[in-house]
């Protein structure tokens, strides 16, 4: 799963990126360049299971971040779109800071307006999109019309006219069926948005609206400065927050994927896994190795809670606790699974 970083120059994209990452973006980097890095997903049920298994290691769950050229609102330039489109979810970051020494390409910061203003950049790149392989299809045409072009033919000019009366292709309610004969041009538009505000100090705990998250990227640079984790906390609970900002960018983005974790433990780690909700338990094994999805015969699970409360897992074992689950067992989020199989 990858997560299309767009935005505005000078919106804090590069610094989100840099801090999610750990990945320094270059002075020389060009402006129609791609970078690519990892963020793991903070998680405080890692964290307590380790606490209380104590192997060598923990691993949390990643997001597959995707920096995306500037969008600079020019018809026909639209670098970002060809990295943007191969992503599976948008990360549109808006300006809502004040800093006279950051110049805004608009002026002065509005972040309502810049919303609006990506918003409909989204469309209008669709449209671009619709409008160049319907002339594509009018010239194919004339050599005769076969039943795949009709069908393109007749979804696109349904999209056209979705996008022309500003609605987002995901929000049209198109099903699997009309979907496959434009599936291939990859409508940035059908792709789920997070939106997240880069704001001021003061604006931290400010209402920014569903799909949406309020970040402050000094404030985050100020707190990845901060290498003991207790002084992090300290200052968190100082500015009245429980968790970073960057842990809520990540968590935003697992839940917006329609993400969730599952678990493993041992004596070698501790490790969270990542899989689509409503995954069944054979999938869910398929994670951590594909023989195990191919030779899956059950599923030992133990729930988080129960697993907490009891302290070691012979504990749950002898409460009753552990459940033996077969191939039609849907994982839910937080189990804690060890995997039978047999290749």
């Amino acid at each position: 799963m990858k997560i299309a970083l767009l935005g505005m120059p000078q919106s804090g994209r590069k610094t989100l990126f840099n801090l999610l990452t750990g990945r320094a973006v270059p002075e020389s980097r060009r402006p129609d360049e791609t970078m690519e890095g990892v963020a793991p997903v903070g998680d405080p049920r890692v964290e307590r299971l380790f606490d209380i298994c104590r192997p060598p290691r923990k691993v949390y769950a990643e997001n597959h971040f995707v920096l995306c050229p500037d969008v600079t609102f020019e018809p026909g330039k639209r670098k970002w779109i060809e990295s943007a489109k191969r992503c599976d979810l948008l990360c549109l970051v808006i300006r809502a800071f004040q800093a006279e020494q950051v110049y805004h390409p608009k002026g002065s910061v509005d972040g309502a307006r810049d919303r609006r203003a990506l918003q409909v950049e989204l469309l209008l790149a669709d449209m671009e999109m619709a409008d160049t392989r319907l002339t594509r299809i009018g010239k194919e045409k004339r050599a005769g019309v076969t039943p795949a072009m009709a069908a393109e033919e007749t979804m696109l000019r349904k999209c056209m006219a979705a996008l022309e009366q500003e609605k987002r292709l995901a929000d049209v309610g198109l099903t699997p069926r009309e979907l496959a004969p434009i599936r291939s041009l990859d409508f940035v538009t059908l792709l789920p948005e997070l939106w997240v505000c880069n704001v001021d100090e003061a604006n931290l705990k400010m209402n920014v609206g569903p799909n949406a998250v309020a970040v402050s990227c000094r404030i985050e640079q100020e707190i990845m400065g901060l290498g003991d984790p207790g002084e992090r906390k300290e200052y968190l609970a100082a500015m009245g927050l429980s968790r970073s900002g960057l842990d809520r960018v990540n968590q935003a983005a697992y839940d917006a994927l329609g993400l969730m974790s599952f678990y493993t433990i041992g004596d070698d780690e501790v490790r969270a896994w990542t899989i689509r909700k409503g995954s069944a338990a054979p999938a869910a094994g398929g994670k951590v190795h594909t023989d195990v999805e191919r030779g899956f015969i059950r599923a030992e699970v133990m729930k988080y809670d129960d697993f907490v409360a009891a302290g070691s897992e012979q504990r749950v074992k002898d409460l009753g606790k552990m459940q033996l689950k077969g191939r039609d067992y849907v994982i839910e989020d937080g189990d804690i699974c060890h995997f039978l199989f047999n290749v």
